[in-house]
Parts: structure tokens; C-alpha cells; sequence
């Protein structure tokens, strides 16, 4: 318990930037950063992502960051979680590890992803600190520490709902790869209902990472250090039709070919090649290099067990896909 006092107090006492024009009164008119990353750090504790005393930035960390920069702060404010990653060690439980050769580069102040990466390789904590995230109780106590200290009391229901999404999405995604099986009917495993909010983000989250990144019918892979990415997960057969989040039913596509796809305008065959519909060239259409595309084989997840089912890709070309 002594350990576990002690942190609460130096997580209520962050070195954070204040400025009653700087900072809105929603975060105590003080930077968010710090909050928001250890907030970051505790959901994937929670999730199990961190197995070892070791911090990547990884995008992982850099998405749930975001996730709550946005659910916070004001529309169109940005950020980068390259400002707080290395201003922890001025908090004395965070020691930053510095890759090969940049051992004496470590103390400087980044202003993006790709520099934080070149620079540092994570960091790691406090032994006792470790210890303690490692466990519900004492890492929900510095949750609730976080959120009453550094928000204010009208905006701190949605920092708490961040984190209960974060985890249920995670643990919906799970969900989801555990249930492989072409039939649309969850029989006796079927999972609770979930909120829009967990659905989409689990779903999400579980196709993009299987497919990595990359758009299953062009074969597009594009992610910026700061974890935005190019593709969108897309259900084969909708949602509304079927309820059914499993990744037989999704598929990783770029913004062009997921509306191509739900258009009817592109579709997968028997033998998984891209189809590409004839009527492309109506109404005075450029299609550009959608037409290369055509029955080449898409892009799948490794393991064909989380491939997209021929039995949901049927239903697409018969009610969805234009010859």
C-alpha cells in the first residue's frame, strides 16, 4: 500500500504545462499529454498488450492515445504523443531506452513519431510502478487518480467511458477471432449486445491488424508515424443484415475500393481474384488503375482460417456486385 500512495501522489503532481489560454477548462486548464498517455499505458496493461516492463511506441499505444486526445479536447485540435513519451522522465517512475548509437540523444524533446523512433526504443518503469499496473485494483486506483486530477468534473464520465470502450472493444475483438466459423448464427456463443462504439472499434481494430494495414483488392499499405492509416475495415455482407463482426465477414480496403466494394463496382470470385465490374466505364468514368486490378488475387491474412468466407463473398456478388 505505501508504494501504491506513493504514486498516486506523484501521478497527481505531473509536470504538466498550465496556461489558462493555452489549455481549456475541460482538462484543468493544463496540458493533457502526460494524463492521456499513462491512461494509454494503463489500457493496454488491462488488455494484456504489455507483457514485460518495457513501453513501445508502438501504434497500438500511439491509436488509444489519439483515441482519447479526440474524445477530449476540442474538434480539430492535433497532437502527437512524441510531446509526452519523453517528458516522462522528468516525472521519476519513466526511463527512457535509447536505441543503439543514440545513447546521448536521449534527453532531447521530439516533435514527431518518426524522430521519437529513431531516438528511442521505449521505456520502461519503476519496478514497484510495474508491479502495480500488473494488477486490477491498484492500476484502476491510478486511473481514477489520472481522471480527477487532470479533468474536470463535467468531462471526466467520457475520459471513464474511453477506457471502458478501449477494453471492451478489445476484449470483443478477441471475441471475434475466436469465433471462426462460416455460419452467420452465433449459436450458444453468441457475444452480449455491445454499443456502437465497441463494435465499430473492435471490429475495426481486429481486420486492420490481420490484413496489416494493407487493402485486401489493391494491395495498399500506407500508415503514418502517427497511426493514421489508408485502409477502413469493411463488412462483406452488412452488419444490418447479418450481426455478424467475424472476420469471415470483413475485409481490409482502402477508402476507394471499400465505396467501389459497398457500390457494387468491385467484388471478389470463386478463387478470391478481384472482380471488376463492366459497368466501371459508364457515365464517362477515368477508373484509372481499378482496371489493373481485375483478376488479380487479393490480399489475405496469413492463416486461412481469418480469410473472408466464399459463403459471404457469394452473397455480395449475387445481391451487391454489378456484371
Amino acid at each position: 500500500m505505501k508504494a501504491l500512495d506513493g504514486y498516486t501522489k506523484k501521478f497527481s503532481k505531473l509536470n504538466t504545462d498550465r496556461g489558462r489560454h493555452r489549455w481549456p477548462a475541460t482538462t484543468n486548464h493544463r496540458a493533457p499529454h502526460k494524463p492521456f498517455l499513462l491512461l494509454s499505458v494503463i489500457d493496454l496493461f488491462a488488455q494484456g498488450e504489455i507483457k514485460r516492463n518495457f513501453i513501445e511506441p508502438s501504434y497500438d499505444l500511439v491509436s488509444t492515445f489519439n483515441g482519447y486526445w479526440h474524445a477530449v479536447m476540442p474538434l480539430g485540435s492535433t497532437t502527437t504523443m512524441a510531446y509526452p513519451f519523453p517528458r516522462l522522465k522528468t516525472d521519476g517512475f519513466w526511463k527512457l531506452i535509447p536505441n543503439p548509437g543514440h545513447e546521448n540523444r536521449i534527453d532531447m524533446a521530439f516533435s514527431s513519431m518518426v524522430r521519437l523512433r529513431e531516438v528511442c526504443a521505449g521505456a520502461c518503469l519503476d519496478g514497484d510502478l510495474y508491479e502495480l499496473l500488473c494488477r486490477a485494483d491498484s492500476r484502476e486506483r491510478l486511473r481514477t487518480v489520472l481522471i480527477k486530477a487532470y479533468f474536470a468534473p463535467e468531462i471526466q464520465s467520457v475520459v471513464v467511458e474511453q477506457g471502458v470502450v478501449n477494453l471492451a472493444a478489445y476484449e470483443y475483438g478477441q471475441q471475434l477471432l475466436h469465433n471462426v466459423k462460416e455460419t452467420v448464427d452465433w449459436g450458444e456463443k453468441a457475444p452480449p449486445e455491445k454499443s456502437g462504439k465497441v463494435r465499430d472499434q473492435g471490429f475495426r481494430k481486429t481486420i486492420v491488424r490481420l490484413y496489416e494495414h494493407r487493402c485486401s483488392l489493391c494491395g495498399i499499405r500506407m500508415v503514418t508515424p502517427e497511426g493514421h492509416t489508408i485502409v477502413e475495415a469493411a463488412h462483406i455482407v452488412p452488419w444490418s443484415e447479418t450481426k455478424d463482426d467475424r472476420p469471415a465477414n470483413g475485409l481490409c480496403l482502402c477508402r476507394l475500393c471499400h465505396w467501389s466494394f459497398d457500390e457494387g463496382l468491385m467484388g471478389v470470385g470463386k478463387e478470391y481474384e478481384v472482380l471488376v465490374s463492366k459497368r466501371i466505364h459508364s457515365d464517362h468514368n477515368m477508373p484509372g488503375h481499378v482496371l489493373t486490378l481485375r483478376d488479380r488475387q487479393i490480399f489475405r491474412p496469413k492463416q486461412e482460417f481469418w480469410w473472408p468466407s466464399q459463403g459471404n463473398l457469394a452473397r455480395h456478388r449475387n445481391s451487391t456486385f454489378k456484371l
